[in-house]
């Protein structure tokens, strides 16, 4: 799935010096900000053993896990786009492969945690020998592989593109998320898979959150954890839209930039950046962070420094 980084489409170019060190700053700083809370949701998860051994936690730090990997190669990526730094080939490639690694692997995550929801308010007696730490483990792996699949089919099909014709392996373009598709095998199987990953995604979890809606009616049925169910799933599917709204990031630019100048054009750009790249990935933890009530004294005691005392 090929998600958008502003590298890709030169964002510095039109611009003065002065000017590329004022976007990459505004851009670096959110950054920094976005990875310092999901790192501290990172370490608030692995800091109670009530976390490690609850798999809807457990799943919860395997989505920001993602998450913040991926925040760190496009924030990355910017910044060698803004200091027009040229890589080969390889490191290039290592570094996309990984981007996009991560970038599929939270959309699947984000299934799992909606199928553990589903369980939990359909079959709350079974709830406890189906949803397991072993079987989150199994899960996890499971999610972590088939996308690394997927990467695979996409080093294949680079494969057959003539690297021996190339005079240098040094790249003459910024790196971005093209490299995977220097032919239109890529291109096309890159759009398939990702139409196909979102559509089947959105599907589970709107699926799960029938099947919660179904039960909510039921009068054996817990209405508060219904309730709470069905909100967590609706989460999820705005989660999901999030995600897939990286994968339109061009297209937009594209149709902006046939209306503005190429100078706004790429102001615009780095405002997309910081909306639809980085700020996604850091709502997982703002949106889990504050609702749950276990995480929430835990995570404010961390982000204040340990200034406050945890409930």
């Amino acid at each position: 799935m090929s998600y958008a980084t502003p590298s890709q489409n030169n964002i510095t170019v039109g611009l003065g010096f002065l000017e590329r060190v004022m976007l990459s700053t505004l851009t670096t700083v959110p950054c920094c900000i976005f990875l310092f809370i999901n790192g501290t949701m990172l370490f608030t998860l692995r800091s109670k053993s009530v976390f490690c051994e609850t798999s809807r936690y457990v799943l919860l730090y395997n989505l920001l896990f993602a998450d913040t990997v991926q925040m760190a190669l496009s924030q990355l990526l910017y910044i060698l786009s803004s200091g027009r730094i040229r890589l080969t080939y390889p490191v290039c490639g290592l570094l996309v492969m990984l981007a996009n690694l991560t970038n599929e692997v939270s959309p699947l995550t984000l299934v799992v945690m909606s199928l553990e929801r589903y369980v939990a308010v359909c079959y709350p007696l079974r709830h406890a020998t189906i949803v397991t730490i072993r079987n989150t483990g199994v899960a996890i792996i499971v999610v972590w592989t088939f996308c690394s699949l997927n990467v695979l089919t996409r080093v294949l099909l680079l494969l057959n593109f003539p690297f021996e014709n190339l005079e240098s392996l040094q790249m003459e373009q910024l790196c971005g998320t093209l490299i995977m598709f220097l032919e239109t095998t890529s291109d096309l199987y890159d759009k398939a898979y990702t139409c196909f990953l979102f559509v089947s995604a959105g599907m589970a979890v709107i699926s799960s959150y029938a099947g919660v809606m179904v039960a909510a009616r039921s009068a054996s049925t817990d209405k508060a954890s219904a309730q709470k169910a069905r909100k967590t799933l609706l989460l999820h599917l705005v989660q999901l839209g999030l995600s897939l709204s990286s994968t339109i990031h061009n297209p937009m630019l594209i149709a902006v930039s046939k209306v503005v100048k190429r100078i706004d054009l790429v102001r615009i750009q780095n405002i997309l950046y910081v909306f639809i790249i980085l700020l996604p990935r850091c709502l997982s933890a703002l949106i889990y962070g504050l609702r749950d009530q276990t995480i929430r004294p835990v995570l404010v005691h961390y982000l204040c420094c340990r200034l406050t005392r945890p409930s």
